[in-house]
C-alpha cells in the first residue's frame, strides 16, 4: 500500500437509516446500509461490511459498508468526527478493526496483509514529502520502498509526474513548491505501484484553484482509465464533480448512499425555476400552473417562482405557455437540488462543521 512515511524532522439504490422508505426513480435494490451496496460497474476492487471501532466510550466507526467498482469514484462525506478517517484507516489495514470484513481485490484485508496492501495507494491528509529532495528524487526514494528498480521505476516515475502535471519541475527541490503542488506530488506517491483502489483522503484541503482543478482533472482521468477511487472531501462541489456515489457519513454511520439524483429524490426536492419578466405575471403564473409536472408558482417584484419535476425537460413548455400569455421573459435560472441541502437535511450540519 502506497502510505507516504511521517515527515522528516527537518521540516463522494440510496441507503437511508431511521428514515421513511422512498420510491426512487432508479433501483438497485435498497439494503441495510451495514451491508455493502452492490457495484453496478463490474468486480469490487474494495468491499467492506460491518465496520466497528471503538475508542474508550467513543464509537467512531459503527456498522459501516460500502463497495467500489473499478473505474468508479465512491465519495465518504461527513462533518468532522464523523469517523471517515478510521474507516479509511480501517480499509487500508492500518488500524485493527472490532468487527466486520473489509475484501480488497477478492482477498481479506488486515493489518497484517502486507502484500495485498500493495492493491492500495494511500493518499492521507498530511503532506509526507522530503523537501530537500527533487520530486523526481521523492518519487524514486518512494519506488524503490515499493520493489520498483531500473528501468521500470525510471518509466514510472516520468508516467506519474506526467499525470499530476509536475514534468516541468521534476528536478526542482520540493521545499520551493506551492501547498497545491505538493499535494499533487503526494498524489503521485500513491500512484507510483499502479494499485487497483485509489484512497485520497482530502487532497485538496488548502491549495490554490489551480492546483485544486488539475487534481479534480488527475482524478476523472484516473477514474476513466479504470482504477477504483475512494474520495472524501470537505468541498461539496468536488463531490457534486467527481463522484458515481457518495455515501453520507455522521456519528459513525453512513446514513445514506446513492447516486446523486437518488439522494435528492430521498428528500423531495423539486426544482426551482425563476423568470424575470414582465406583463401579466399573475396570469402567466396561473397558467403555468396547468402544466403537468408545475408543483406551485408564484409572482412578485417582475419574477415568476416556480417549483417544478425535471426542470429542464419541462423548461421548453413552460417557457411557450408563459410567454403565450404576452409575458416578456428576460432571463431564466434554474436551481437544482443538490447534495448540500441532502447533507443538510439528513445530518442538520454543514459539510465543513
Amino acid at each position: 500500500m502506497a502510505i507516504a512515511p511521517p515527515p522528516s524532522p527537518s521540516r463522494r439504490d440510496p441507503v437511508v437509516h431511521d428514515l421513511p422508505s422512498t420510491s426512487l426513480p432508479t433501483p438497485p435494490a435498497p439494503t441495510t446500509g451495514q451491508e455493502p451496496v452492490p457495484s453496478t460497474t463490474g468486480t469490487a476492487v474494495l468491499r467492506c461490511s460491518g465496520l466497528r471501532k471503538r475508542f474508550g466510550e467513543r464509537q467512531a466507526v459503527d456498522g459501516v459498508g460500502f463497495s467500489i467498482a473499478p473505474g468508479e469514484t465512491y465519495g465518504l462525506l461527513g462533518p468532522n468526527g464523523a469517523g471517515k478517517t478510521t474507516t479509511i484507516s480501517i480499509v487500508c489495514g492500518i488500524l485493527r478493526r472490532d468487527e466486520g470484513e473489509v475484501v480488497v481485490a477478492g482477498r481479506p484485508m488486515d493489518p497484517g496483509a502486507t502484500a495485498l496492501k500493495a492493491e492500495i495507494g494511500y493518499v492521507p491528509q498530511d503532506l509526507a514529502i522530503y523537501p530537500d529532495l527533487s520530486a523526481r528524487e521523492n518519487l524514486s526514494f518512494f519506488g524503490r520502498l515499493y520493489g520498483l528498480s531500473g528501468a521500470t521505476l525510471r518509466t514510472r516515475v516520468d508516467e506519474v509526474l506526467q499525470v499530476v502535471d509536475l514534468t516541468d519541475r521534476a528536478k526542482d527541490r520540493t521545499a520551493t513548491y506551492s501547498g497545491g503542488m505538493k499535494r499533487r506530488l503526494n498524489i503521485a506517491i500513491g500512484l507510483l505501484h499502479q494499485p487497483s483502489l485509489l484512497v485520497l483522503d482530502e487532497p485538496t484541503v488548502g491549495v490554490d484553484p489551480q492546483s485544486r482543478n488539475a487534481i479534480l482533472t488527475s482524478v476523472e482521468a484516473l477514474s476513466a482509465a479504470g482504477m477504483g477511487i475512494l474520495y472524501t472531501t470537505h468541498y461539496m462541489e468536488e463531490a457534486e464533480r467527481l463522484c458515481d456515489r457518495v455515501g453520507i457519513m455522521d456519528e459513525g454511520k453512513i446514513i445514506a448512499e446513492g447516486r446523486r439524483r437518488e439522494l435528492v429524490a430521498l428528500i423531495g426536492e423539486l426544482d426551482r425555476v425563476r423568470l424575470v419578466a414582465s406583463g401579466d405575471l399573475a396570469a402567466a403564473a396561473a397558467a403555468a400552473r396547468a402544466i403537468p409536472g408545475v408543483r406551485e408558482a408564484s409572482n412578485r417584484d417582475g419574477e415568476i417562482d416556480l417549483l417544478v419535476e425535471e426542470a429542464r425537460s419541462l423548461l421548453p413548455r413552460l417557457l411557450e405557455t408563459v410567454t403565450g400569455d404576452g409575458v416578456t421573459i428576460r432571463s431564466v435560472e434554474v436551481i437544482e437540488p443538490d447534495l448540500e441541502s441532502v447533507f443538510l437535511h439528513l445530518t442538520g450540519k454543514a459539510l465543513r462543521d
